[in-house]
């Protein structure tokens, strides 16, 4: 994870594909873009919610540091590190 930690720079955009439903929550980096599958259903910004906190921990920043920037019902997604 030693280059996802390098990209809780503030202002940093990171692409993120969802998977929502999942058997379990997992979060892997290929070709640019952070893969994140959660268990959480895609209902209500469920499924955004746990990416966030997932993607948080990966990072090693609070989820309140995360900021969407677009894709709210999409599973392609971009979150910004806010200062």
């Amino acid at each position: 994870m030693s280059s996802l930690a390098s990209l809780a720079v503030p202002g940093t955009l990171i692409s993120v594909r969802v998977t929502p439903g999942a058997s379990r929550d997992s979060l892997d980096f290929r070709d640019g873009t952070v893969c994140i599958r959660v268990t959480a259903p895609p209902e209500d910004g469920k499924a955004t919610e746990a990416a966030r906190v997932l993607l948080a921990k990966a990072l090693g920043i609070a989820k309140t540091r995360l900021l969407l920037k677009s894709g709210a019902t999409s599973r392609n997604k971009r979150f910004e590190v806010q200062p």
